[in-house]
């Protein structure tokens, strides 16, 4: 009914236009590299936390204490405290970063996370079910020397109102690491990874 409206060439754009729409909104998907910088917008992403793994674990390893040691010392993480209004999932930072210090072979890590189960299978072994001659030791675990610990923080800055047709946004993300003795609570390094990015988006738009 609605064609009879229409001459047929308008018809035909209008159709056209109208399925143009369609295969414009349609999803598409494809695989990028883990290592290509991508920011959909000024908020902290995988890209980020690539760049500040990288810089903070350069930092570490080429740095005193562990630059001075061919020992391997032993540490132990504490996590990152995330002082940000995001909800970021910083053990995937802390994570990385004992990654790459365990393959740069600077250091060796205590496995706090699964000190529980480390636990429940020595007490398992000492429960008469293990021989003995194949059994854990007891008391063998070694100590950590240092920890590492740190802050994620966050500041946003909004252009002020005015005439414009575009709205802008600062955004700042700081991740500052520590190194601490845990033998004399000294911390023996730190340092800080910052990012900042400016974004600007239309007020009318999708």
């Amino acid at each position: 009914m609605f064609r009879n409206f229409l001459p047929k060439s308008v018809f035909l754009v209008f159709v056209a236009v109208i399925m143009g729409m369609f295969v414009g909104c349609s999803a598409t998907t494809r695989d990028i590299s883990p290592d290509e910088i991508i920011h959909y917008d000024e908020g902290y992403d995988f890209s980020d936390k690539n760049a500040i793994v990288g810089y903070l674990v350069n930092s570490l390893v080429n740095k005193r204490p562990l630059v001075a040691r061919d020992d391997r010392p032993v540490i132990i993480v504490y996590g990152v405290a995330n002082r940000t209004s995001e909800h970021i999932e910083t053990d995937g930072i802390t994570d990385d970063i004992r990654r790459e210090i365990l393959q740069s072979g600077k250091a060796r890590f205590v496995n706090k996370v699964q000190r529980d189960n480390i636990a429940a299978e020595t007490d398992y072994q000492y429960g008469g079910n293990v021989s003995a001659e194949t059994r854990l030791e007891r008391a063998r675990q070694v100590g950590a020397e240092y920890m590492i610990s740190g802050t994620l923080r966050s500041i946003e800055k909004k252009e002020p109102k005015q005439v414009r047709l575009k709205k802008r946004t600062l955004q700042y993300y700081s991740l500052t690491l520590e190194l601490t003795d845990l033998r004399t609570g000294l911390i023996e390094w730190t340092d800080s990874a910052e990012i900042v990015r400016e974004s600007s988006k239309p007020f009318i738009g999708w």
